[in-house]
């Protein structure tokens, strides 16, 4: 059993024990919005059929949600530093819980965008809060891998939508079993985050720990004081996520439309086995197919960074990223090809371009305006989140294909590759992104 005095040591606030609770408790914060975020981009088709919606009201639902970032952006910065981690991971763990029931119990169209503009005004800050979470209780101590671990436990929640959705909805009589399912799994999220601030009160107390952090705070004095480089990273950042999560929120529907790919994998098991079934055969379903993008950055995004870490080579990895996404979203939109292989070309894309975009930041921008630098990057690149979802939907309902809209996502490929090429010109001076 071993005496309480050790027990009692083992787990005080100061050992790796303690810190790696909270960081699982952190982690699992983010696993339920994940989850319901692309829940929507999920049971597309079945939202389509059930519902009666066209795909721009798909693509609107994840509109409402970036317009309510934006807005928060403004504000999660400056509410997590006076009323702390710990208040402020709360109020928007609990926007994101309503958000979702009201997206679950919606009736119709207008509530739907009502609860995912609710749920955006939580989801956002409350990753800026994770993130001050994990910097405050890591910092010196493991912080790289701290990260890694929030955003892969994060995005097993985007995996399970992907390759779930369909099937909660085909098993348990419709869309609107998978959207309760996102609420369940927003409440599980709440549920560790009231096991944070249970274990946080105690840490700081006894570590004297106060409870604070800048976050992303926009400070706008500061804004003039960045270099050209900072905007071709972040016009590339607006241009390149546009092409990759607004082309998600319908992926599924398209491979089921253009292809005519199964929603869900074929099983004679139960629930458990048919989950089970459709990760196993995850590229021979829709939603499976759609989450190759998610999956290559789970596995790869941490070796990446390391890489880029040792090599440098961001601007040049920048170019390399956005050419990749040019050919991958034509092959898709003007050939029949199996959409497996051009999805995994996305993926290298998607692994490659976060690794160089977000740590070039802190390089090009003065130590102090760090904050700023990621907070208004974020917010323009939630701009983009919040056009092209519904520019793409209402294309699919204008053309009846999604031919339009894939040319669309590779000119964005275009229009980022263009400011690839002049980020690396403009670090030729100094070679700051180019070198280890």
């Amino acid at each position: 059993m071993g005496n309480p005095k050790e027990q009692r040591d083992f787990f005080h606030p100061a050992s790796r024990a303690f810190r790696f609770t909270i960081l699982l408790s952190a982690s699992l914060m983010t696993f339920g919005s994940y989850f319901a975020y692309d829940i929507i981009g999920a049971v597309a088709p079945s939202l389509v059929e059930q519902l009666g919606a066209g795909r721009g009201a798909v693509g609107t639902m994840y509109t409402m949600y970036s317009v309510a970032a934006i807005l928060s952006v403004l504000i999660g910065g400056v509410l997590i530093d006076r009323l702390g981690t710990r208040i402020s991971s709360m109020l928007f763990s609990i926007l994101v819980f309503i958000g979702a029931g009201v997206v679950a119990f919606a009736p119709g169209i207008p509530l739907l965008f009502l609860g995912r503009f609710i749920f955006g005004a939580g989801s956002e800050p409350l990753i800026v809060a994770q993130m001050a979470i994990v910097s405050r209780w890591f910092k010196g101590k493991e912080l790289a891998l701290a990260f890694g671990v929030t955003l892969t436990v994060s995005r097993i929640g985007t995996l399970f939508s992907f390759n779930t959705g369909e099937l909660i909805a085909h098993r348990f009589g419709g869309y609107h079993a998978s959207l309760i399912a996102a609420l369940l799994f927003c409440a599980l999220s709440l549920s560790a985050n009231l096991a944070y601030v249970a274990m946080d009160r105690r840490g700081a107390k006894i570590l004297g720990l106060s409870d604070g952090h800048p976050g992303d705070r926009i400070v706008y004095r500061e804004i003039k004081s960045f270099s050209p480089s900072f905007w071709y990273v972040t016009l590339l950042c607006l241009l390149f996520y546009s092409a990759i999560f607004p082309f998600t929120a319908l992926s599924t529907d398209f491979f089921v439309d253009k292809w005519g790919i199964p929603r869900v994998a074929e099983s004679s098991g139960g629930f458990i086995r048919q989950v089970f079934d459709n990760f196993l055969h995850m590229t021979s379903t829709a939603g499976g197919i759609s989450s190759i993008i998610i999956f290559a950055s789970m596995l790869c995004a941490p070796l990446a960074g390391h890489w880029v870490d040792r090599i440098g080579k961001r601007a040049s990895l920048m170019i390399l990223g956005s050419l990749l996404l040019i050919p991958s979203h034509l092959a898709l939109g003007l050939t029949r090809i199996h959409p497996m292989f051009p999805m995994i070309i996305l993926g290298i894309s998607f692994v490659l371009i976060p690794a160089a975009i977000w740590p070039s930041i802190p390089l090009i921008v003065p130590r102090e305006t760090v904050g700023t630098g990621f907070g208004l990057m974020t917010m323009i690149q939630n701009v983009g989140l919040a056009l092209f979802p519904v520019l793409n939907g209402r294309l699919r309902d204008m053309t009846h294909s999604y031919t339009s809209s894939q040319i669309m996502f590779a000119s964005l490929g275009i229009a980022g590759l263009v400011f690839a090429i002049l980020l690396k010109r403009a670090d030729r001076r100094q070679s700051i992104l180019e070198k280890p």
